[in-house]
């Protein structure tokens, strides 16, 4: 009974964090997209990569017993953190060239790749069931093309390497967590990168910023820690085909950003394929809490 309840409260947990971790990485998106309109990337990057690694710091020595910043998957870190650079920076440009729900489309598609490297990578078996709600997913994407998927072009290309390289830096984070129990690690060092990286290049793009945009960096910053700290800590509460379906609750927030903020109002396509997509997390969380027992071996009689 308390092995049962131990499991209940992890997957309650995982799922909360989840939900937090969609509201709060929506509203980074929304303010990654005002910015693609008038700034490059490596200037929103540079400075809100630093502000999330200063975050990570202070955060670390507020803990009561600070555990520094040390990782104990270097190598696994180091590839979460080329990742995080690499699709930050395409996600960035997919916005500039797409709306937001063909972005959107092809950030859902991210639980169908990590369905297909968990295995391999992470020693995770993928549940028949959990197939059929990945396809069921799928089909709720499709829904949420506004205008099909038969005419492709660069910005779908730049989504498309962005997705990869997001499931590459999630299925990292999750082979770090199951071994490494501190989060802020996972935070510090992708956001220390990335603002590295992106300051190398900042000399070569900086345009002059106002104390607005300003402000809006450091909100961004504040939403993208945040954010990151509770998906690392769902990624150890629950397995990564579980987690990433459950972050397509994303698409709910940005239609309610995009209604209030850009005007954008979404037609009945958009709400069917959310309901499929949301239908199919939960029949994944269905399965992760309630798994059909093992058929029983009949041994014939002699």
């Amino acid at each position: 009974m308390t092995a049962l309840r131990a499991g209940g409260a992890a997957i309650l947990a995982g799922i909360s964090l989840t939900v937090g971790y969609t509201a709060l990485i929506s509203g980074a998106d929304a303010i990654t997209k005002m910015f693609a309109a008038s700034y490059a990337a490596p200037q929103l990057f540079a400075l809100s990569g630093g502000i999330v690694a200063l975050f990570a710091v202070l955060a670390d020595r507020a803990r009561g017993a600070p555990r520094g910043l040390r990782t104990a998957c270097p190598r696994a870190m180091a590839v979460r953190s080329i990742a995080t650079v690499l699709g930050a920076a395409a996600f960035f440009y997919a916005f500039r060239l797409l709306p937001f729900a063909e972005v959107f489309l092809f950030i859902a598609m991210i639980p169908l790749f990590t369905a297909l490297l968990s295995g391999p990578v992470l020693g995770e078996a993928v549940r028949l069931q959990a197939w059929g709600a990945l396809m069921l997913g799928l089909v709720g994407l499709l829904c949420l093309a506004p205008g099909g998927i038969s005419s492709l072009g660069a910005g779908h290309a730049v989504a498309l390497a962005a997705v990869m390289l997001g499931t590459v830096s999630m299925m990292a984070s999750r082979y770090i967590g199951t071994r490494d129990g501190n989060l802020l690690a996972q935070v510090f060092w992708p956001n220390l990168s990335l603002a590295g990286i992106m300051a190398c290049v900042l000399p070569f793009v900086w345009a002059p910023m106002g104390l607005g945009d300003l402000g809006w960096v450091c909100l961004y910053s504040a939403l993208l820690f945040a954010a990151r700290w509770l998906l690392v800590g769902a990624f150890r509460a629950l397995p990564a085909y579980v987690i990433t379906p459950l972050m397509n609750l994303q698409f709910l927030w940005m239609v309610a950003i995009g209604a209030a903020v850009f005007g954008e109002v979404p037609g009945a396509a958009l709400y069917l394929g959310a309901a499929l997509v949301i239908t199919a997390g939960a029949w994944l969380i269905f399965d992760q809490a309630f798994p059909a027992p093992a058929a029983r071996k009949v041994v014939p009689a002699e």
